[in-house]
Formats: C-alpha cells, sequence, structure tokens
C-alpha cells in the first residue's frame, strides 16, 4: 500500500451512501477545510506560545509537540482534502519560521511555504492564506509582541516580504485571524465569576516573572485595548504592504463572531457587538473580503458577561451550545455591518464531538443557513470548515476533536471521518 493509501483510511468508499448536496451555491463556491500553523505543523520552538506551553503551571493544558507534523505532511494533507472533493485550503504563515530573529528572513522557509503553495496549485485547491494567527516569534513577544507601537511596522515588513515570495500563489490573503478574540473573550466568566481575560493575563504576568522579560507580551494574554489599537493600525498597513506586492490579490481579515443573543429587557448585547466587534467592521467596509468564523451562539443579559447555555442543551466538548444556527445569523450581522458590498467568506465552522454524527448534521445545517443568506443575496463566496485535522486546540491541548479526519500522533496516520465525505459530497453536488 502506498503512502496516499495509507494515509487515507476509513470513509472515502462510503461517499456514495451519505446523503446532502449543494446545488443551489454558485458554481465557483470554496468549499474547504482550514488549519492554522501553530496547531498542525509540530515543534514551533521559535514561537511565543512555545515558550508559554513549557513554563511551570502553563495555562496550556499539554504542549503542542509534534502537532499532526503538518509541517512534513503538507503534501499528502493538500492531496486528501482534494481528493476528498474539496476545493480549498486555508492555512496561515508562520511567522516565527520565516522570521527567527528580527529583520533576519529564512529563505528556506519563505521557500518551505511556497511548495506549500504549489502543492495546492498543482491538486486544484484554492489556498487562502492567513499571515498571522494567534502565534508570533519569541523576540517578537519579548519586545512587547502587539501591545508595542513597534509592532505596526514590524508586521507590514512581515506581510510585504511574504508577499513578495509568496503572494503570486495565494488565493486569497488575510492579514489577521480573530483579531477581536480577546475584547470577545472579555464577555466570558469562570465560576466565582472570574474573567477569562483575567486568568490569561495573570498566566502573562507570571510568565515575564519567570522569565525575568518585563516586555514579554502575547496575544492570548496582552492588554486587549492597546492590542486591538496598533492591529487597527498594523492590518492597514500590513495589508498595503500585500497590494503593492500584488495589486489584484484580494486582501480581508477574519473575525470571530458569535450569534449574540439578548436575554432580557436590559441584555447588553448591543454593547457587547460594539465592544467586540465595530472597530474591525468598519475597518472591513474598506476590505476585498471579509472571514465569518462562528461556532455558537451566546446569551447575553444584563452584566457584562455571557450566561450560561440553557439547561438541557446539547453542549460540545468546547463547552459550547451545539446551535449550527449561528453561522446564518453571523453572516447576516456581518453583511449588514459592512454595508452589504464587502464579500463575506466562512473560513471557520465547526463543531468538537467525538459522535461524527453530530458533526454531520452541524454541517449540514450550517451550509443551510449559507444558502439562505445567498437565496436573500448575500454575497457568500465560500465555507471552510474548522478543522480538517484533530489538532491542537490552543490551552486545551488535544482535547477537543474538531477535524474532518483523525490524526494518531503517535503514528501520524490520517484517518477520514465520515464527515469529511460528506462535506466533500456536498462539493462535488454544487459543481
Amino acid at each position: 500500500m502506498d503512502r496516499r493509501k495509507f494515509l487515507k483510511t476509513g470513509a472515502v468508499a462510503a461517499l456514495g451512501s451519505l446523503g446532502g448536496t449543494a446545488s443551489s451555491l454558485p458554481p465557483h463556491f470554496l468549499w474547504g477545510a482550514a488549519t492554522a500553523a501553530h496547531q498542525v505543523e509540530g515543534n514551533d520552538v521559535n514561537s511565543d506560545l512555545w515558550v508559554l506551553e513549557h513554563l511551570p503551571n502553563s495555562m496550556f493544558k499539554e504542549p503542542s509537540g509534534d502537532a499532526c507534523d503538518g509541517y512534513h505532511l503538507f503534501e499528502d494533507d493538500i492531496a486528501m482534502l482534494a481528493d476528498l472533493g474539496l476545493n480549498a485550503y486555508r492555512f496561515s504563515l508562520n511567522w516565527a519560521r520565516i522570521e527567527p530573529a528580527n529583520g533576519e528572513f529564512s529563505g528556506a522557509e519563505l521557500r518551505h511555504y511556497r511548495r506549500v503553495l504549489e502543492a495546492c496549485r498543482r491538486h486544484g485547491v484554492t489556498p487562502l492564506v492567513t499571515f498571522f494567527h494567534v502565534a508570533t516569534p519569541r523576540w517578537f513577544a519579548y519586545e512587547g509582541g502587539w501591545e508595542s507601537s513597534t509592532s505596526v511596522e514590524l508586521f507590514a515588513r512581515y506581510c510585504g516580504r511574504c508577499a513578495d515570495h509568496l503572494g503570486d500563489l495565494m488565493g486569497w490573503a488575510a492579514t489577521f485571524n480573530e483579531p477581536n478574540l480577546m475584547k470577545l473573550l472579555s464577555w466570558v466568566a469562570l465560576p466565582g465569576g472570574v474573567r477569562l481575560t483575567d486568568v490569561m493575563a495573570k498566566g502573562q504576568a507570571d510568565a515575564r516573572q519567570y522569565l525575568k522579560a518585563e516586555k514579554f507580551s502575547v496575544f492570548l494574554g496582552g492588554n486587549a485595548d492597546i492590542m486591538q489599537q496598533n492591529m487597527l493600525l498594523a492590518h492597514e498597513k500590513g495589508k498595503a504592504a500585500i497590494k503593492a506586492a500584488h495589486a489584484k490579490l484580494p486582501v480581508g481579515l477574519t473575525l470571530a463572531i458569535e450569534d449574540d443573543q439578548p436575554d432580557g429587557a436590559q441584555s447588553r448585547f448591543e454593547e457587547k457587538r460594539k465592544e467586540a466587534y465595530a472597530s474591525w467592521l468598519e475597518a472591513a467596509r474598506k476590505d476585498d473580503f471579509i472571514g465569518v468564523q462562528t461556532y455558537t451562539r451566546q446569551l447575553v443579559g444584563n452584566g457584562h458577561a455571557n450566561l450560561p447555555a440553557p439547561k438541557e442543551t446539547e453542549l460540545t466538548q468546547s463547552g459550547f451550545e451545539f446551535y449550527p444556527e449561528a453561522l446564518e445569523h453571523a453572516i447576516r450581522y456581518v453583511s449588514q455591518q459592512t454595508g452589504g458590498g464587502v464579500p463575506v467568506i466562512v473560513t471557520e465552522s465547526g463543531v468538537a464531538v467525538d459522535d461524527d454524527t453530530r458533526r454531520i448534521e452541524y454541517i449540514r445545517r450550517g451550509v443551510d443557513g449559507v444558502k439562505r443568506c445567498l437565496a436573500d443575496g448575500i454575497d457568500v463566496r465560500g465555507y471552510l470548515y474548522w478543522s480538517l485535522l484533530d489538532n491542537f486546540e490552543w490551552v486545551s491541548g488535544y482535547g477537543p476533536k474538531f477535524g474532518l479526519v483523525a490524526v494518531d500522533r503517535a503514528t501520524q496516520r490520517r484517518t477520514i471521518k465520515p464527515s469529511a465525505t460528506f462535506l466533500g459530497k456536498m462539493a462535488m453536488g454544487s459543481q
């Protein structure tokens, strides 16, 4: 048995037995799955998160380690995605590999990501490339990360260098993945009323003390107000740098969007929306597209925190309410807030479950919502599921299983789940 067949065990033979079509979607609709460098590549030793993962009393459940060895297995993973019938792959460049020291760019790593892009093109897959996805080089963190005003020019320089070397092969480019995340997480309260962002900020403060580094700052622990101010400027300058290299390449960003719903007459959900989304949605009005990333709904009462999910609600491994309809609501909200003229791509939507039949149901209902948006004239260009692989889920480690494909981390063997073939059949039914 050759390597491809070895990796592609499981459910491809079941393709014809699964239901679901997408014939009402546009012929050039993007169907795919997403990953992020730190979550799949493995051995991201030069990143800020690798530092945090290995600290005493780390906020991370476990270190990322080899992850899915996606750094070496990218060709097999892209071929597998294409063989399923999908035509788009979203992945991120790894800034920590490309610029391992301030101002020192690695030609070897830029050539590596060019090979990834070439693999996409060779297999008929459109690459959607994210320039920053949570992790940064450790030198950047030691210089203050996104809390430093120097971050704006440093990011723009990185974007320009990557676009010069790689932009001709990209299909779509996003400067940032979920730059509003810390604002959104400020509405998450843990038992006892402690805010999640306060816990993360303490983790960063503990890291600074242990490392004896006054400025060490990571995206998952920095001051949300300061980071947002700098990242808004960095998005504009990064976009300009990309456009300077390849003017016709569509550039935008992706946002974490929850389906916020008011609970009670004094609900503060409009306040939450203004705080978590408004500045970024305003910026997106000038972009070529907006990436929507939605997983669930959140009920908002009269306090500055999300309310617990209703009793007896089905919860996922991430503790989210199983609520696929959130995606349709988020698309409609984003389209309305950006004036209806900015194309929308679902760059992430997924569910962490062991029971793959629930993943199929989540995809089915989510795509039905996309189709209703299209029927109402909303310009939705694609649906990319999160994630292609069961991968490293940040502070939760390898517990939550979001993937269309299971990964044996001892052997790195991939096993295709029925949900992957289900999504592939929907994609092929629309082409």
